[in-house]
């Protein structure tokens, strides 16, 4: 896939040595910046993971499968030493289609278990639920979530690229309210996209954003616009880095990928590659500086790239990602 810009011609700051946290009900702290290891391999997984660490990023993002076997595998080679410092946040696999209520949230318990025993760990401290256009599903599988919070199996709950009616699905039911919802945002999106963000806060449910330079690949348009394309030179960093630093301005903690040689399904963290520590460095030093009022309020007032925050929702959710949308991207690639 061609890239958008060469944004490891710059050179990345040192790493901020703390990164700020949220502080979530139960006294969990849950670092805003994350490292989002979607696509990657197992062994690509593990090696970003270690450069996460590295580089004073703690929060790791995955879903089940390849990334949470590398996660396993660090923490093996760790000997667990390390336990204690990251931010375990993994996702609830998507509920089948046509799915009764009560097996939907079946599937969740025996989810969490398996995804214990891999990681071989007592408990997580982030489980996200994903949305299904089946409301009757989402909550007896937010049911399931609960129970594992209270059996200590997870620290904290949240939900994945819940539009309107499945937020509105979750609270009906919900006695443990979602930490946070987990869409996409970027610069072109405005402050408030589609209207999600203030309806969701407006409960206290807090923005967890991914895609700060577009999904599912580095968005052209985004990267290469001008405005941000200056305002990258006049603090010395990269495009990138001025999109990661606008969504985390906003109020929001953001997942990052660790560079920008990503697309569909896919994502590069090689062992022995610069680029991925590189990578990690500059986006660990996101606050370390500012964009200023004004070159805030420039980019807030973007109107394009003007994405769908639950783009990877089910069909639940308005304008969800589809086959027409993959085959688009893939041409455009």
């Amino acid at each position: 896939m061609s890239l958008p810009v060469e944004a490891m011609d710059v050179v990345a700051p040192p790493p901020t040595t703390t990164i700020p946290s949220w502080n979530l009900e139960g006294d969990v702290k849950m670092p805003t910046l994350a490292l989002n290891t979607a696509g990657l391999s197992m062994e690509g997984t593990e090696n970003a993971v270690a450069l996460a660490y590295k580089n004073g990023i703690m929060h790791l993002d995955f879903h089940p499968g390849q990334e949470r076997d590398g996660v396993a595998n660090y923490l093996a080679s760790t000997g667990g030493k390390n336990r204690s410092e990251l931010f375990l946040n993994t996702k609830i696999r998507s509920a089948p289609k046509g799915i009764n209520p009560k097996d939907a949230a079946e599937r969740v318990r025996i989810q969490i278990q398996e995804d214990l025993d891999i990681l071989n760990v007592k408990s997580v401290d982030m489980l996200m639920l994903r949305d299904s256009p089946d409301a009757a599903v989402i909550q007896s599988q937010w049911s399931a979530l609960e129970e594992a919070l209270k059996k200590g199996q997870t620290r904290s709950i949240g939900v994945i690229n819940f539009c309107q009616f499945s937020l509105t699905s979750v609270m009906k039911t919900a006695k443990t309210k979602p930490a946070l919802n987990y869409y996409l945002n970027h610069v072109g999106m405005g402050l408030d996209p589609k209207g999600l963000r203030s309806f969701g806060e407006s409960q206290g449910v807090r923005t967890f954003a991914y895609g700060a330079v577009g999904e599912p690949g580095p968005n052209k348009e985004l990267l290469g616009n001008p405005l941000l394309n200056q305002i990258a030179k006049n603090h010395k960093v990269s495009p990138e880095a001025v999109a990661l630093r606008w969504v985390l301005q906003t109020g929001a903690a953001v997942s990052v990928r660790p560079t920008i040689e990503f697309g569909l399904g896919s994502s590069i963290c090689s062992s022995g590659s610069n680029r991925c520590d590189m990578g990690l460095q500059e986006r660990a030093a996101s606050f370390n500086w500012e964009l200023t009022n004004n070159e805030m309020n420039e980019l807030s007032a973007l109107t394009s790239p003007d994405d769908n925050p639950t783009l990877f929702s089910s069909a639940g959710c308005p304008d969800s990602f589809g086959m027409k949308e993959a085959i688009k991207y893939m041409k455009s690639t």
